[in-house]
């Protein structure tokens, strides 16, 4: 991909993550690339073509996030785990927190356009690669859908500290409750 690419991309996240979708315009593009008018236009011809590259680049943002979590020597305990985690979504919801608002908007634009969910779905399934054998290792008796259930608890937990930020948002009491959960060993059929 080419550096002016890439900077439109980041540009086009950065106006998502600040003004949202409606404002997601390739003249707001050029303005917070600091890229010439008609730039965007030039590169990605309509708004769904500039939605669309939005919408990989988040998705690359995020596969790099999770591959940076996995490369760092890969918890081998529940508490490393959680501790691992939760340090991933303070960052999302802190630093990262456009990032995540740009995401939001643009998994909501994927409730109504069909088109955008094959690239989610491919996300899902790089995050899948990792996380169902971690999940595995850990303990889990049915790593697939503990992933799906513990990636709905990442999304809500996120959504809520964007949406209502808590300046002492501490997750890992929630991830380690429903850790706890999944990982617990089957009940003993009655006697």
């Amino acid at each position: 991909m080419t550096d002016r690419r890439q900077r439109l991309q980041d540009a086009a996240i950065r106006v998502l993550g600040a003004r949202g979708l409606r404002q997601l315009t390739h003249r707001a593009v050029d303005e917070a690339a600091g890229l010439p008018e008609g730039s965007a236009s030039n590169q990605y011809r309509t708004r769904d073509a500039l939605l669309t590259a939005a919408l990989d680049r988040v998705l690359e943002q995020e596969t790099a996030a999770w591959d940076r979590l996995a490369a760092d020597r890969p918890p081998t305990d529940v508490a490393g785990f959680v501790a691992v985690l939760g340090r991933l979504l303070r960052d999302l919801a802190g630093p990262q927190r456009g990032l995540v608002l740009a995401r939001q908007a643009l998994f909501m634009e994927a409730a109504v356009r069909p088109d955008l969910r094959p690239a989610i779905a491919a996300g899902r399934d790089r995050l899948a690669g990792w996380g169902v054998p971690l999940l595995a290792a850990l303990g889990s008796a049915d790593p697939q859908p503990d992933l799906r259930t513990l990636l709905a608890l990442v999304e809500g937990l996120l959504f809520t500290q964007v949406a209502h930020p808590e300046p002492d948002f501490a997750p890992e009491a929630a991830l380690a409750a429903l850790l706890r959960g999944l990982l617990a060993p089957p009940p003993l059929p009655p006697a």
